[in-house]
């Protein structure tokens, strides 16, 4: 008995030591991963240091502070000396490392190339595959053929189109991340929208930032004369980037393309441009739409908590408030449990407003209204157009950007003579959204206040009469 309770308390110490390795691996798991990420508090560079400015606070010690920053003990003292002379005191502010490799500030080195199948590609692989590239990689991208020696000499002559592309390329982390593969295949679009614009009398240089999340490089670059020739600016992609630079290109005459944000008010910048549209712009067209099938349509709202809906599912209700637009209440509860037919209209089309514009909130609902669609009612859903690859069997009615219906044979023909790598199978393809959105800002520099590309058509429109430029071709698409 005794030697059964021996061994049975010998398991029970085993298992809790095992229990405490199992730990111990996933706290430094956890730990390393937060490396990675910037934390909520002041950046700053200190001797070519990247650091935090932390304000210590009240019953903390050193320990505590080095564990919530993931950084030994003697790696603060180091940046605060004065921590072994008398201690830590309440109140008063400490270097605390970031645990990443600073890159320096310094003036990028431009690559003049002629845009041909080797050099491309290994420019593209040095900034893929580089564990530390330059704080800023510019190529410059020349003629579209070899250049021969007699047009190398009269080059100087031909005009240079500069623009800065100024996306999150991630480059400190030492893995590839998803949004990092797609701010690469945004900047390959680019670079083939340059190649084919280019010409005898038009050259252009692309000068590419990384910009990571910090507004301390937007500063730097804005603060320094590294983009003094530049006449269009396609980025960043962060709130906290976008409003420096847009002060900048303001100040300077430069135009900006925002290929991602959306909703930014800039009602006196005028040289501002943002490609997707805005909730507001969305719902309006899609209240039109409904407004155009009054008598043949049935709006139906399934109704959740204020706080679970979006944004764009609560500004379209209220649209449609305004509008006078009608719609019935269907509860969650009764859908769930099969019981909504009460609410349908069998004369007619139910034109279903769901709680959410993300597929995975709404999932779960889907075959519910497959079911009573089954039943023989007339269902549509408002959807959206990243939901394209989802296999849902109902009706769709959803605002897009992304309605162009280009030949795309030249384009992925050119790809596969420069790159090898597989361009993202996202949608929208963010190498498609490079290549349009780069033709676009040079149209614009050009005069033109439209551009037809090969995933989408842009048709810039002022908002007011000091404000920004909103891309307004927005279509309805039923599917």
């Amino acid at each position: 008995m005794k030697d059964e309770r021996k061994k049975m308390k010998g398991n029970k110490t085993y298992r809790r030591l095992l229990g405490w390795v199992v730990l111990s691996i996933f706290s430094f798991q956890f730990s390393g991963s937060r490396a990675q990420e910037l934390l909520d508090y002041p950046l700053d560079t200190v001797n070519g240091e990247e650091v935090y400015r932390y304000t210590v606070e009240k019953s903390i010690g050193l320990y505590r502070i080095s564990v919530n920053f993931n950084v030994t003990q003697s790696e603060i003292v180091r940046l605060n000396p004065q921590l072994s002379e008398r201690g830590l005191h309440y109140g008063e502010t400490l270097l605390i490392p970031t645990r990443r490799v600073h890159i320096q500030e310094s003036k990028p080195v431009v690559i003049e190339t002629t845009v041909t199948e080797t050099r491309v590609q290994s420019i593209i692989s040095a900034l893929k595959n580089a564990a530390m590239p330059p704080d800023s990689v510019s190529v410059l991208t020349d003629s579209v053929s070899a250049m021969t020696d007699e047009a190398s000499a009269s080059a100087d002559s031909v005009p240079v189109v500069e623009i800065a592309l100024m996306l999150p390329f991630e480059s400190h982390q030492t893995k590839r991340t998803v949004n990092a593969d797609r701010m690469m295949a945004f900047y390959q679009g680019a670079l083939l929208a340059m190649k084919d614009m280019q010409n005898d009398s038009t050259r252009f240089r692309l000068r590419v930032y990384d910009t990571e999340r910090s507004e301390r490089r937007i500063n730097a670059l804005c603060d320094s004369s590294e983009l003094n020739n530049v006449q269009g600016v396609i980025g960043p992609v962060y709130p906290i980037q976008i409003a420096r630079m847009a002060e900048w290109c303001e100040a300077h005459g430069v135009a900006m393309l925002l290929p991602f944000s959306s909703g930014q008010e800039f009602t006196k910048r005028p040289r501002v441009l943002q490609f997707n549209s805005t909730d507001q712009q969305q719902a309006d067209s899609l209240c039109r739409w409904i407004m155009a099938r009054d008598s043949a349509l049935q709006c139906v709202a399934v109704e959740v908590r204020e706080a679970d809906m979006s944004d764009a599912m609560r500004t379209l209700r209220n649209r449609m408030r305004e509008r006078g637009i009608t719609s019935k209440t269907l509860p969650l509860h009764d859908l769930m449990n099969d019981s909504a037919s009460y609410v349908l209209d069998s004369a007619k089309e139910n034109l279903i407003l769901l709680h959410s514009d993300k597929i995975q909130h709404v999932r779960i609902i889907l075959p519910h209204l497959a079911k009573l669609q089954a039943e023989g009612f007339h269902i549509r859903i408002v959807s959206q157009y990243s939901w394209l690859k989802e296999a849902i069997a109902i009706p769709q009615v959803y605002t897009s950007v992304f309605t162009a219906d280009a030949d795309r044979e030249a384009y992925e023909k050119q790809w596969s003579t420069y790159y090898i790598s597989e361009h993202t199978g996202d949608l929208p393809r963010y190498d498609l959204l490079g290549y349009d959105l780069t033709r676009a800002m040079i149209a614009w520099l050009q005069g033109r206040r439209e551009s037809k590309g090969l995933q989408s058509l842009v048709r810039w429109e002022q908002t007011g009469e000091e404000g920004g430029w909103q891309n307004a071709n927005l279509q309805i698409i039923e599917k």
